[in-house]
């Protein structure tokens, strides 16, 4: 089981280097197109600057026992974020991370136990690890789109690495695209490094990872653990793919790009 503490020092120490380097951005350091095809680097900010506001009241309901925010609320916060400048839309996530941050780091032993939190689009409330981790999930990728905007062999955060690495496997069917299949199937044995893992990809028409190795799969994927986050998440184009990655058999680079297109 996932550690909340563990989550929580993720959230720190992601929110602290994201905010060094967007401190010292200018406008035009802002404009630069971002590792997410669709926005330019003040709009990852924006959305993740009212993704920590969101977040922040959802927390705060369910510490106060109240309803989680709706969708009304969530529509006037995106309204705002969106009308800001991009110099304000920086400044905005400085704020708004800090405070989210700052919230999960003032939770007790108790309530980081105890606590269950309706985030508003799942069947039921979940854990303040849950809940951390998901948060962690969008900091850290979405950090990975600023920062490869200046360095295109820019890679995830350790700490945060570690935590998410299998923190969420039932996620990876709600990420792919099991159509770009047409019809194959295969099981790939998956190989990571920092941190070290071994597990099964099944591919088919319902694609998912578990630990049940095959003794003979149909192909086999060795990368760093950084790079298969980044590769389920549609953030492993060939430019921004590390030396090493090796596949064998079926585990094909470019079939699994297809499967995995990014969200």
């Amino acid at each position: 089981m996932t550690s909340p503490d563990a989550v929580i020092t993720a959230l720190r120490t992601g929110h602290d280097s994201l905010a060094v380097a967007v401190s010292s951005f200018g406008d035009d350091d802002l404009a630069r197109r971002s590792g997410s095809a669709e926005w330019d680097v003040s709009e990852v900010l924006s959305h993740l600057g009212s993704g920590s506001e969101i977040a922040s009241a959802t927390l705060r309901a369910a510490l106060d026992g109240k309803p989680a925010p709706g969708r009304d609320f969530m529509q006037s916060v995106w309204d705002r974020w969106n009308a800001m400048t991009r110099g304000e839309r920086a400044a905005g996530f400085l704020r708004s991370s800090q405070a989210l941050t700052e919230l999960y780091e003032s939770l007790d032993r108790d309530t980081r136990t105890n606590l269950r939190i309706d985030l508003g689009f799942l069947p039921q409330p979940v854990d303040v690890a849950t809940a951390g981790r998901m948060r962690l999930s969008e900091l850290t990728l979405h950090a990975w789109d600023v920062r490869v905007a200046f360095d295109e062999h820019a890679t995830l955060a350790p700490e945060a690495t570690r935590e998410l690495l299998h923190g969420a496997p039932g996620l990876l069917g709600w990420a792919a695209k099991p159509e770009q299949l047409a019809g194959e199937r295969a099981v790939l044995h998956v190989t990571t490094t920092e941190p070290a893992s071994e597990f099964a990809l099944r591919l088919g028409e319902r694609v998912s990872v578990d630990f049940d190795v095959a003794g003979q799969p149909d192909g086999t994927l060795l990368l760093p653990a950084e790079s298969w986050l980044r590769l389920v998440a549609g953030r492993l184009a060939p430019g921004h793919t590390p030396e090493g990655v090796a596949t064998t058999g079926a585990a094909d680079l470019g079939l699994l790009r297809r499967v995995f297109p990014g969200y």
